[in-house]
């Protein structure tokens, strides 16, 4: 991601889920003033473990910027975390 903004964004989320190596996929997420984003492309997908609960974290693109998602297992939410421009 180049020029980065670091955000702690409450989304909604639409996800998919399946079988095989990545079992839950986000598809398209909601920002608070309602914009919408589609997810065309899923690039890194990897678990942290802040504390004791487990959070998986998603860099996505909808090919016009890049996004970092986290889902929170325990709290069954999702965060905006990093927003930037494609290049």
């Amino acid at each position: 991601m180049n020029d980065e903004l670091f955000l702690n964004e409450r989304v909604e989320v639409v996800a998919a889920f399946g079988e095989g190596i990545n079992p839950c996929r986000p598809v398209k997420f909601r920002r608070a003033g309602g914009r919408e984003v589609v997810i065309t492309e899923i690039g890194l997908r990897h678990p942290t473990h802040p504390g004791r609960r487990m959070v998986h974290v998603f860099d996505v693109t909808d090919d016009q910027a890049d996004y970092r998602l986290e889902f929170d297992s325990e709290r069954l939410a999702w965060r905006l975390t990093r927003e930037g421009d494609r290049g």
